[in-house]
């Protein structure tokens, strides 16, 4: 909810600042041209910028983290492009912004950060239900192997754990076998 009113707020301040412009320089037709030359402009830095970075943003998508120079540093340009095609003079501020190498550095931090951040809340999750107490421990640090663990821990009570028995001793019978040596010898004859 809180997000649809940021982005309906944002959408009325954008046409009146459309309106605001419009009148300040004497026609909305210039305003309407700045959208059309902004998002050619856009499309244009998105193509430069956005060849081969499909891989790793499909990492950054699964919250891993790349240090790949080509992604960190193309990234905020091609937000950039994006804020571009999208019609309005203030999402246009914004990306001529980000288009400042200061504010680029200030971005890729943040943005190292937040995958940092994200990477390690993954990896909280992933390892806290393995680390997890094996009876519970809880919802978010619940061994997904717990009920199984119970499982087995109760058959071997069942089938006579007794206190003199070790479980890590296997019982069973062995016997010697000889591999038939010539059937191994008319192989190698064979081939």
């Amino acid at each position: 909810m809180k997000l649809f009113l940021i982005v309906l707020a944002g959408l009325i301040l954008e046409v009146f600042v459309w309106i605001g412009v419009g009148d300040l320089v004497g026609s909305m037709w210039y305003v309407f041209f700045w959208f059309v030359a902004a998002f050619f402009i856009g499309i244009n830095l998105i193509r430069k910028y956005s060849a081969g970075l499909m891989p790793q943003m499909q990492q950054m998508r699964m919250g891993q983290m790349s240090g790949d120079p080509a992604l960190t540093g193309n990234l905020p340009k091609i937000l950039a492009g994006l804020l571009l095609l999208i019609p309005g003079l203030i999402t246009d501020v914004l990306a001529v912004l980000i288009l400042i190498p200061a504010v680029q550095n200030v971005f890729k931090n943040a943005m190292m950060k937040t995958m940092a951040k994200r990477q390690q809340a993954m990896m909280e999750k992933m390892m806290g239900g393995m680390m997890g107490d094996v009876n519970g421990g809880g919802a978010q640090g619940q061994n997904p192997f717990a009920d199984i663990m119970r499982q087995m821990q109760d058959m071997q009570q069942q089938q006579g754990g007794a206190p003199g028995r070790d479980s890590n001793v296997i019982d069973g019978e062995a016997r010697e076998v000889t591999p038939d040596a010539k059937k191994i010898e008319m192989k190698d004859v064979n081939k």
